[in-house]
Parts: C-alpha cells; sequence; structure tokens
C-alpha cells in the first residue's frame, strides 16, 4: 500500500453531515480524522438550539450513523416528532460522536486556516495525484491526508444586508444592532427585542421563523413592532405550498406568517433594498432604494438580516476548484440547483460525479457544496457523503446509485409574482416523486420551522402594506 493511501481521510466539521461522513468511513474500514473548529460536535446546530425543524426526524438521521448508534444501544426517538436544534444535537449528534468507533477520531478546537499539497503549490502538476494534502490548523499545526471531505457548511458567513453582493453603507458602524439568522427572541436574548420596533430583511424560512417569533413576543410585550422587507415583489415563496406540503409544518410556517401579516401585526415591505445604515441617537437609519431609483429613510431599533449565508472558499485557495461563478457550486452541481433556472420538477439527486473537482480527493460536501442556492436538508447531504464515501473505498457501482426521497413542498415555480396566485403555473399539482428524485430548489424548502405552536389566527383580515417605508 502506498504511503499516501495509508494516510486519513480527513472530514472537516463535526455537523450532521461531517459525522454522517464519519460514520460512513468507519462503515467502509477508511482510516479518517474530523476537524472540528467547536468545542463540542454540532457546535453550528446548538446556536439555533431553540429553533424546531420542521422535517421529522427520520428526514434527520443519517442511515450509516443510526447503524453506529443501533449497535451502542441508543434508544431512538419517535421519528415522526419534529426536533428542536437542541434536541437534534443533544439526543442524535453528541451520542453519535461519542461512539467508541467515532470518538477518538474526532479532534475539537481544530480550526482549519488552509489546505493544500504538500511541497505544492497550486501551479505544480506532476505529481498532484500522488502527494498527500496539507491541512494547516490556526495554532500552527498540521494534518496529512489521503482525501479531504469538507464539511464545514456556511454558518459562519451569512451573506450582507446590502442587496448587490456588498454590505449597505455603514453596516459594520451599526453592528451593534444588527443581529445575523434566527436570533432567540423568545428566550435569551429576548431583552433586545421587548419594547422595541424591529425590522427583519429577508424572504426565507430563518426569517419567517424570525418574525413568527417577534409577532408572538408582541403579544405579551407592550411597544414591541415588527416590520418584515423583501427584495421581490410578492412573499408567496416565504408562504410556501400551505396544505400541499408534504411536511405539515412547514407548509404550516407560511400560512401562520400570511395570517400574520393579513391581520396587520407584521408590516409587510416588499421592493426593498437596502442602501445605507446610520447610528441616530441609539438607533439605525435605514435608507432603502426602490427600482425606480427613488430613496426611502425609517428609522428601527434592531435589523435582522436573515439572508442567507455563502461558502467560504478561502482555505482551499491553493487547490484546483472549479466553481461555478454563479452558484458557488461545483460546475456540474450548479445547473441542478440554480434557482433562476429551477421552477417546476425537482433535483436530480448527486454525489460523487457532480461534487468532483479538478483537484483530486478533494470534496465540499452538505451546505458548503451547494454555493448560494437556498435551499438543502440534510438528507441531501448523507446521499452526498455517502456517494463519496463509496468512491473513496472503490466500489462505484455503489457511488454512482444515488437515491433521494424527499417530500413535497406543495410550491410550483420559483418565480414569486406568478407564485402568488391559486392557479399552478404547472397546471395539475405534480405526481409523487419518483424514486431517486429531490427537492427542488429556489423555493420553500429549506429546514427551519417556528418553536411555537402551529395555530390559526382568529383576528379579523387587514390589507396588508405591501409599499413604502414608515417615517418613524
Amino acid at each position: 500500500m502506498s504511503t499516501l493511501n495509508d494516510l486519513p481521510v480527513v472530514v472537516i466539521g463535526a455537523g450532521p453531515v461531517g459525522l454522517a461522513a464519519a460514520a460512513h468511513l468507519h462503515e467502509r474500514d477508511l482510516p479518517f480524522l474530523v476537524l472540528e473548529a467547536g468545542d463540542t460536535p454540532a457546535a453550528a446546530v446548538r446556536q439555533w438550539g431553540h429553533v424546531r425543524v420542521f422535517s421529522p426526524w427520520r428526514y434527520n438521521i443519517d442511515p450509516a450513523a443510526r447503524r453506529l448508534l443501533d449497535e451502542a444501544g441508543w434508544v431512538a426517538p419517535d421519528l415522526e416528532a419534529l426536533p428542536t436544534g437542541a434536541e437534534l444535537a443533544d439526543d442524535y449528534l453528541q451520542p453519535l460522536a461519542m461512539v467508541p468507533q467515532l470518538k477518538p477520531h474526532l479532534r475539537y478546537g481544530a480550526r482549519v486556516e488552509a489546505i493544500s499539497r504538500l511541497g505544492l503549490d497550486r501551479l505544480r502538476t506532476v505529481g498532484r495525484d500522488s502527494t498527500p494534502f496539507l491541512i494547516r490548523l490556526t495554532d500552527g499545526q498540521e494534518v496529512l491526508a489521503r482525501t479531504v471531505i469538507d464539511a464545514s457548511g456556511t454558518w459562519g458567513t451569512p451573506n450582507v444586508l446590502g442587496s448587490s453582493g456588498l454590505p449597505a453603507r455603514g453596516e459594520t458602524a451599526v453592528a451593534a444592532h444588527l443581529e445575523h439568522a434566527l436570533p432567540d427572541v423568545l428566550g435569551v436574548d429576548r431583552d433586545r427585542f421587548a419594547g422595541r420596533h424591529t425590522l427583519v430583511v429577508g424572504a426565507g424560512h430563518s426569517a419567517a421563523n424570525t418574525l413568527l417569533s417577534l409577532a408572538e413576543l408582541a403579544e405579551s410585550a407592550p411597544g414591541t413592532e415588527v416590520t418584515w422587507a423583501i427584495r421581490t415583489s410578492s412573499p408567496a415563496r416565504t408562504y410556501g405550498g400551505g396544505d400541499a406540503d408534504a411536511l405539515p409544518a412547514r407548509g404550516a410556517l407560511g400560512s401562520r406568517l400570511r395570517a400574520h401579516v393579513d391581520a396587520g401585526q407584521i408590516r409587510l415591505l416588499t421592493g426593498f433594498a437596502v442602501h445605507a445604515l446610520t447610528p441616530t441617537d441609539g438607533r439605525v437609519n435605514v435608507v432603502v432604494r426602490h427600482a425606480d431609483g427613488g430613496e426611502e429613510q425609517t428609522t428601527v431599533d434592531r435589523i435582522v438580516a436573515a439572508t442567507g449565508f455563502r461558502p467560504d472558499h478561502s482555505i482551499a485557495a491553493e487547490l484546483r476548484l472549479d466553481l461555478d461563478p454563479v452558484m458557488g457550486a461545483t460546475r456540474a452541481l450548479a445547473p441542478l440547483i440554480d434557482p433562476n433556472e429551477h421552477s417546476c420538477g425537482t433535483v436530480p439527486p448527486h454525489g460523487v460525479t457532480e461534487l468532483t473537482h479538478p483537484e483530486s480527493g478533494y470534496y465540499a460536501v452538505g451546505m458548503k457544496s451547494y454555493g448560494r442556492a437556498p435551499t438543502f436538508l440534510m438528507a441531501t447531504g448523507y446521499e452526498q457523503v455517502r456517494s463519496v464515501v463509496a468512491a473513496l473505498a472503490g466500489d462505484w457501482a455503489a457511488a454512482r446509485d444515488v437515491q433521494l426521497d424527499l417530500p413535497e413542498t406543495g410550491v410550483c415555480n420559483s418565480n414569486p409574482d406568478e407564485s402568488a396566485n391559486a392557479d399552478s403555473c404547472c397546471g395539475p399539482a405534480p405526481a409523487a416523486h419518483a424514486s431517486g428524485r429531490g427537492l427542488a430548489t429556489g423555493i420553500s424548502g429549506g429546514l427551519l420551522a417556528a418553536p411555537v405552536s402551529l395555530l390559526v389566527l382568529d383576528a379579523a383580515p387587514a390589507d396588508p402594506q405591501t409599499g413604502g417605508l414608515p417615517q418613524v
């Protein structure tokens, strides 16, 4: 056996997908090491531990991980129940990290600074594929690897608030008033929002969760105001498929949000592009630009930037990556998940073939693999790592036999304006997915659901406010 093959497969990140990769590597009898920047497994998941996911347990447990846990005597949760992030970490990922087959191979407090090839920069070609990867940690330690599976995710690199992909003017100056996705509005962060006016920017499920929590807070904290701002002209994408969604909690999320907007408890602003932010007497003055070039301004106490995340590929700057210039995913995967292209139908299942870079042996998996695509589910990452590890073991038949069975969203079109009426853009409701099909991106897919009861509001509906900023 060559020296290269004696080295471990290094997995970056001990979140759901990283630990699933470790479980598959163990089953394939491949040496491995997991590097986790945090002090515990699932460190990023714990940061949104107060949020309940809307996909039940059966979609959140990797099959290889389940086999290891069952062998250890794990008592599985109710597979139809909806866990919180904390339950996902404490009841699944922490026990998984502790099984004797994985525990000795996990290293915590190990943040990766850069990845290269031992003795070779990106320009050197001769002998490249037979040269070990060099992984440098922020504490100066270095690790050699046969293969790198990067499951580090995107939680640490949120999108900016500015609508052009650049920070809004003054965004850094108002950092003390700015929150990123999923603050614990009803828990430890309550005092920052109670009795204050909060602006939530974003059209995804993170925004929906925060808005519903703020609406609940407003019922018990006088003076709490909630404004929701989106860049598009319609919130239909966020409202989702309602009763047509195969995951009831996901459908109810959008339905409840719409009810709050219709009742006037959440002020909705559309066509909203943040241009400049200025601290003003302990608050923030927000200047926005509209499509016609006009500007308006308002003053708020807090801003939640629920504008999504983006991958940070800087640690792989000395590797030969083939990234799509739009999505930031591999060039082969990008057209399958691009929300500019996908409307009806679903994303095909994908694995090692679509995740391969010119740099042989490097794979970005999980949320990071999707680049800037807005929709990703854990089950997608589990199938990715199963396929990649099968390829590393030389089982190409299994690696290429990718299957993915995910629930319908009840939404057909990625264009919010076209989805705003009762007629489906695709005609009759689609039939159930054939085996091996995944979930469309660019529509209401996502992971998260509000941590509050699923209720229908009894308040009489009022006309939603769909334009213009109030002067406060």
